[in-house]
């Protein structure tokens, strides 16, 4: 390697990366999400396992936390997060990755209210379970293995299709939609609604 191609090579990797303008400000949309809601942090203690939130301050963490929950209970909030815990547990240790990534998951849907947050809570556990019997299928030992994992998987994707159903149903609960095809007034005011065919000159107007 010659010596000039040599100092182009340093410098080169001397010089920071610039990020383009997109890249910046999805980088700053990440960066306020994570500063937005504390992550969960599960310790083993003498009693059981205690749940904490990574937050310089308990009450305004948990503000965050029940916020993107959709709750203002506490009550709920204690509730769910020990569920999603028990379904993120492995052997007899939490697992913090996957309890985490299903809160992802519900604050992903954006739940409005309870109901929607424990919807989205099955739908996140439905997911993980889905993956893995996915990972079964693709790694199984015997054909018994194969077919238990092809059968759990099946049923596990249309459990979640139908979550997904029932959250839209839910949703859309109280919105009346109206169709007016036609509208004709004839004399003196009244009105025909629906399809209206009319006849040629001289025809009678038949509704």
């Amino acid at each position: 390697m010659s010596k000039k191609n040599g100092n182009k090579q340093a410098t080169d990797l001397a010089k920071p990366y610039e990020p383009t303008p997109e890249e910046r400000a999805a980088a700053d949309a990440i960066r306020a999400c994570r500063m937005g809601t504390p992550r969960v942090k599960a310790s083993k203690t003498e009693a059981g396992v205690a749940l904490s939130l990574d937050h310089p301050s308990k009450d305004y963490g948990q503000a965050l936390l029940m916020r993107d929950l959709g709750t203002s209970d506490t009550d709920f909030l204690t509730g769910i997060l020990n569920q999603l815990a028990k379904a993120s547990t492995l052997g007899q240790k939490v697992d913090e990755r996957r309890l985490n990534f299903m809160l992802s998951v519900i604050k992903g849907v954006e739940p409005k209210d309870q109901l929607e947050t424990m919807l989205a809570a099955q739908m996140a556990a439905v997911h993980t379970l889905t993956m893995t019997f996915a990972h079964r299928l693709a790694n199984p030992d015997n054909i018994l293995q194969q077919d238990c994992a092809e059968r759990a998987l099946n049923k596990l994707a249309r459990t979640f299709a139908a979550q997904v159903e029932t959250l839209k149903r839910y949703r859309s609960t109280g919105e009346q939609k109206v169709t007016v095809e036609h509208v004709t007034v004839n004399e003196g005011g009244k009105a025909i609604v629906g399809n209206v065919t009319h006849g040629g000159p001289g025809a009678s107007e038949k509704p």
